[in-house]
């Protein structure tokens, strides 16, 4: 029996954190489904075709990693999947509260669905979408926190990035 897990996320935009977990839940795992859930709530700064383009080749080494959207609870797409767990990346004790509430919630839901946490490696632990952003938007230098085509977006979105003063 292949053993699929989803990895779910925003990946606005996708960072070496993340791609630190997909390559260990990789060695977990048969195959990964990387998908972005739409959060209608949340603002983006890259839309859903540029978040796929920037995962896709930040993973085009990966075979057994597929990138996908969905739109809708997240259990209903693991099960259409035909996937086993759930995996996630913790970061700090912050992370957990949330992740914790979602795992039991999703477990409510679908019981056959398990949550996997992974720790994210300890250079990536201070490393969110979000903060890489903030950072980015004030001419931060973000090299080496994001793959390359990453980074070459961000330099689009935010010309200050790519001439810093």
């Amino acid at each position: 029996m292949e053993r699929i897990a989803i990895y779910p996320g925003s990946f606005d935009p996708v960072t070496n954190g993340h791609l630190d977990i997909i390559e260990r839940g990789i060695q977990i795992f048969d195959k990964l489904i990387v998908v972005i859930l739409k959060n209608p709530k949340k603002q983006f700064l890259f839309s859903p075709e540029e978040r796929i383009e920037m995962l896709k080749t930040s993973l085009q080494d990966f075979p057994s990693v597929e990138v996908d959207t969905y739109d809708g609870l997240l259990v209903d797409y693991a099960a259409q999947r035909k996937a086993h767990a759930v995996l996630r990346g913790l970061r700090a004790l912050s992370d957990f509260e949330y992740e914790f509430q979602m795992a039991l919630m999703n477990r409510r839901l679908k019981r056959e669905i398990q949550t996997v946490f992974l720790m994210t490696g300890m250079r990536w632990i201070y490393t969110s979408s979000s903060i890489i952003k903030e950072a980015a938007m004030f001419g931060g230098d973000v090299e080496g926190m994001v793959p390359p085509l990453v980074l070459a977006r961000l330099r689009e979105k935010f010309p200050i990035l790519a001439n810093p003063n």
